[in-house]
């Protein structure tokens, strides 16, 4: 099954060009030609976090955002169906608390919700905790031939999420992030660590250009389950994406079984989703 993750350069709070961004991207690349949408074989298209609006505070600029009578999830639906893939995209709403929540909603190929999820860890560095309530559980479903773990940005720095959905069966994570180019250095090597010590394939997308406050490197990457590099993305505007393959996932882990020595008592709750 082939995973793409797409970086692009954000209009700050800007949605309606960002979109029109992301379509020219798609469309320079082919996959929105009707050749690709009658394929048999879906694929699964990564967006970064907050990937039409840049990572914002701003509740009232981002959250719940409609553009042309379209929500994020509406228009990501149709990127699902005019590519024959599976769509995370990256976008801000309000809880009934009236504190926001940055969320990875996945779209089917039929333009179908599949699943959310709400970032556990929001970026407490940078104020995120104050604006953003954290996710009350993690996320695990079948897209295509794997099952998929969507997270987000900080959560990286969080091996014990991760844990947790290894236990639940997940075999692919993917992350979409706003990285800043500073830190560049931790996203590339927190995100092979994690391939290799959940022996799991990892699809990671960061945004390239800049913000108000951050310049963004992009490298975007993807990882096999023993730790190499299948796909990596430069400092522009591109796609970085590679073919998984299931059977070479399952044949790693029995030939090296270091999953069955997992010592659940160290984890704690999380792995049923709860808190």
């Amino acid at each position: 099954m082939r995973f793409a993750a797409v970086q692009h350069d954000i209009d700050w709070e800007r949605p309606p060009s960002t979109r029109r961004r992301i379509l020219a991207l798609l469309a320079d690349l082919d996959l929105l030609s009707d050749r690709n949408a009658k394929t048999d074989q879906p694929g699964f298209l990564l967006l970064p976090e907050l990937c039409e609006t840049g990572f914002s505070l701003d509740l009232d600029a981002i959250a719940d955002l409609r553009d042309e009578g379209r929500s994020s999830v509406e228009w990501a639906a149709e990127v699902a169906r005019r590519t024959n893939s599976f769509v995370q995209i990256g976008h801000a709403v309000r809880a009934t608390d009236g504190r926001g929540l940055n969320r990875a909603t996945i779209l089917a190929p039929d333009g179908g919700e599949l699943e959310h999820y709400d970032k556990i860890h929001p970026f407490s560095f940078a104020g995120e905790d104050r604006i953003y309530a954290s996710g009350r559980r993690a996320v695990v479903l079948d897209c295509g031939d794997f099952k998929v773990c969507p997270l987000i940005c900080y959560d990286l720095r969080f091996p014990e999420l991760w844990r947790h959905a290894v236990r639940r069966g997940a075999e692919v994570f993917t992350i979409g992030a706003s990285w800043p180019a500073k830190r560049q250095r931790h996203w590339r090597s927190l995100l092979v660590a994690r391939a290799i010590e959940n022996q799991a394939y990892v699809v990671a997308c960061n945004r390239v250009g800049r913000d108000p406050s951050h310049e963004y490197a992009g490298g975007s990457m993807i990882i096999s389950p023993m730790g190499d590099v299948l796909a990596e993305g430069g400092v522009a505007d591109a796609m970085v994406a590679a073919t998984l393959e299931r059977d070479e996932l399952l044949a790693w882990r029995r030939t090296f079984p270091a999953l069955a020595d997992l010592q659940a008592r160290w984890l704690g709750d999380l792995d049923e989703g709860r808190r």
